[in-house]
């Protein structure tokens, strides 16, 4: 079936789902070290999923244990390249997105107003785009099981085609949410 247009990598998303909220979460089921070209596809992936499934404009935030530079290293550095190479990206994307972010950067405004004051993506994202598998898997089971979020997937993304994936704990109330989420990736974007 091959990869989307304009993707090269697939990659794998929750939808954390909490009363009326719901935030995307990727990659936290396939890419365990992404590259900055693979965080890049799983940041255009999320966005073009997250209009077919929810329904809403995605705002997309490249998470980081640095906010716009207070930090420094190798892994600072591959999220920044990342955004480097979205931004390049033609014909130019048409979702907002930044990076990088801290957690708190990137969720509550006032934090955003300090942090990264002037950003299109902190203080209001609806998709994290988390650095490797280790803290996005983390990040959705401590927000599944400590927070109380429903967690829907996870969802492969940057495929031509819907494809899903069940945890051998599935139940048959993920199994249908799955489904459903797969007609709605099917759609039209």
């Amino acid at each position: 079936m091959g990869p989307a247009p304009g993707i090269t990598t697939v990659s794998g998303a929750f939808y954390m789902v909490k009363e009326d909220t719901v935030l995307t979460f990727t990659d936290c089921a396939v890419v365990p070290e992404p590259t900055p070209e693979q965080l890049a596809d799983s940041g255009v992936a999320a966005a073009r999923d997250r209009r077919r499934i929810v329904g809403d404009e995605p705002v997309v935030a490249f998470l980081s244990y640095s906010t716009k530079g207070s930090a420094a290293g190798p892994r600072i550095a591959r999220v920044q390249q990342a955004l480097a190479m979205l931004a390049a990206r033609r014909p130019p994307l048409d979702f907002a997105f930044d990076g990088e972010l801290q957690a708190d950067a990137a969720l509550v405004a006032d934090v955003a107003t300090r942090k990264a004051p002037g950003s299109r993506a902190a203080g209001c994202a609806n998709v994290l785009v988390f650095p490797d598998l280790d803290s996005g898997n983390i990040g959705y089971k401590l927000v599944q099981r400590l927070g109380g979020w429903e967690a829907i997937g996870p969802i492969l993304q940057g495929l031509a085609r819907p494809v899903a994936d069940l945890s051998r704990g599935a139940t048959a109330d993920d199994i249908v949410d799955t489904a459903a989420v797969v007609v709605l990736q099917a759609g039209e974007a």
